[in-house]
């Protein structure tokens, strides 16, 4: 299993620093998501641990090994990447994507083989898109093309997977399955997931470990139930809350503190009454 680190890390884009001096080591076997403010640099963070983005110091060390001296076709087979609202070819179908997945393990000369045929199969069976492969991925729902492409990503048969923001613009029902689907690619093939996401309740839920960053840093990093306070949404996000264990899963939820009628104040007597 790869272990993946970042070490004495400073990202920037010309001279605007994003990312100054930050460490980290990814649990293996683990979800980790990256939170933080709009900005922050959680994605330019991704991007440079997929070796996307070349740092301006430091190291991505990828398995014990400098990531930028690594052949691109030996990263692509030990780490994949699905990034922010990946755009799909007009026309393109489900099975013809998740081929592409197999692209670095063929080269000029090497032809299809049985392998990448059961490796794709896999890959469709595993996010339950086999009876949509002929299917146009333009023709999908949000959900059904976001589990399309995170099918594309297994077909390299990496053990670590890094995903941008994998639920923005997926409704409720969608977000809660592709993280379903992220959380037992976890616990039934034992993949190390890193992901961005936005929704801080649906982070505690399906992480084993949380990195938030602010002020180029990391702010504070653990398991959830360990690290999530009101002090640290004050401090990352500049919002005021109240932290509660949710009653289904036993995770924290954040309650955000702002405008908005109470509906228990107002109908608090008539609740009593129907009690």
């Amino acid at each position: 299993m790869q272990e993946l680190t970042a070490n004495d890390l400073t990202l920037s884009y010309g001279e605007d620093i994003i990312i100054d001096n930050l460490n980290i080591t990814v649990p293996k076997g683990e979800i980790t998501v990256l939170i933080g403010a709009n900005g922050c640099g959680k994605s330019t963070l991704l991007r440079s641990m997929a070796r996307l983005l070349k740092p301006k110091t430091g190291h991505v060390v990828l398995d014990g090994h400098d990531i930028a001296k690594i052949q691109t076709k030996e990263v692509a087979k030990r780490l994949s990447i699905l990034p922010q609202s990946p755009v799909t070819p007009e026309g393109l179908t489900v099975y013809e994507l998740v081929k592409q997945g197999r692209n670095p393990y063929r080269g000029f000369l090497k032809q299809w083989s049985t392998d990448d045929e059961n490796a794709v199969n896999h890959a469709l069976e595993l996010t339950h898109v086999t009876n949509l492969k002929d299917r146009s991925v333009d023709s999908l729902s949000g959900g059904q093309r976001q589990r399309a492409w995170i099918a594309m990503t297994l077909a390299q048969q990496t053990d670590l997977i890094l995903l941008d923001e994998p639920t923005t613009y997926l409704d409720m029902t969608h977000q809660i399955e592709v993280l379903d689907l992220l959380f037992e690619l976890n616990e039934k093939e034992g993949r190390t997931v890193v992901m961005v996401l936005h929704d801080i309740n649906l982070a505690c839920r399906y992480a084993h470990h949380i990195i938030s960053i602010k002020d180029k840093k990391v702010f504070q990093q653990g398991k959830p139930e360990e690290i999530i306070t009101c002090n640290l949404v004050e401090e990352v996000f500049q919002m005021k809350c109240d932290i509660y264990f949710d009653p289904n899963y036993g995770t924290p939820m954040c309650i955000p503190h702002g405008k908005g009628r109470s509906v228990f104040a107002e109908q608090q007597s008539e609740l009593f009454k129907l009690n």
